[in-house]
């Protein structure tokens, strides 16, 4: 029996592999694009070939969970995909912040200076995480990525204003959680 559109999800789970290559052959492109949406920030092809390739495993590997018909395969395999690609960018925006301090580390001399520092980079981080999470991630982006805010808002799909105040707003946050931290030190 040959793998079509009518019987591809029924021969999936009965985990023929023809059924896999229809799957890669039919929804590649898409997976390609929500997860390039995800990690094209990191500029770096390698990471999102993997995270495809992953996906596609994860379909292969969890197609006896999906229920639901052909129509819901779609939402299915671009929910796995979009989670796939968040959890590579986690992965790397780590790699990349233990990265940066292992080379601070390697350019500075003071000992002192650097348990300073990481105590307050630490400090920083959890402030940063007590923000709701759309402006953690435009947070992150701008000041620990680097990415301009109307990069940002295209990647986000809101408007360069809505990024600014949520900044804005996010900064003055952390300002006033800094002032009280510093104040019941004292």
């Amino acid at each position: 029996m040959e793998c079509n559109e009518k019987n591809y999800i029924k021969r999936l789970k009965s985990g023929k592999e023809d059924a896999l290559e229809y799957v890669v052959d039919t929804y590649l492109p898409l997976v390609k694009g929500v997860t390039y949406k995800v990690l094209s920030p990191l500029n770096n092809e390698g990471i999102i070939d993997e995270c495809i390739n992953d996906v596609f495993l994860a379909v292969w590997n969890n197609s006896q969970k999906f229920t639901g018909e052909t129509s819901d395969f779609r939402k299915w395999i671009c929910a796995i995909a979009k989670f796939k690609a968040i959890d590579y960018y986690r992965k790397e925006i780590k790699k990349s912040e233990i990265n940066l301090e292992n080379e601070r580390l390697i350019h500075n001399n003071s000992v002192e200076y650097e348990v300073l520092a990481l105590e307050g980079r630490e400090e920083l981080l959890e402030l940063v995480n007590t923000l709701e999470p759309i402006s953690r991630n435009m947070f992150v982006m701008k000041y620990f990525l680097g990415m301009k805010s109307d990069c940002i808002a295209s990647k986000l799909g809101v408007t360069r204003a809505s990024v600014d105040n949520k900044l804005s707003r996010g900064k003055k946050k952390l300002r006033s959680k800094l002032i009280n931290i510093n104040l019941e030190v004292i």
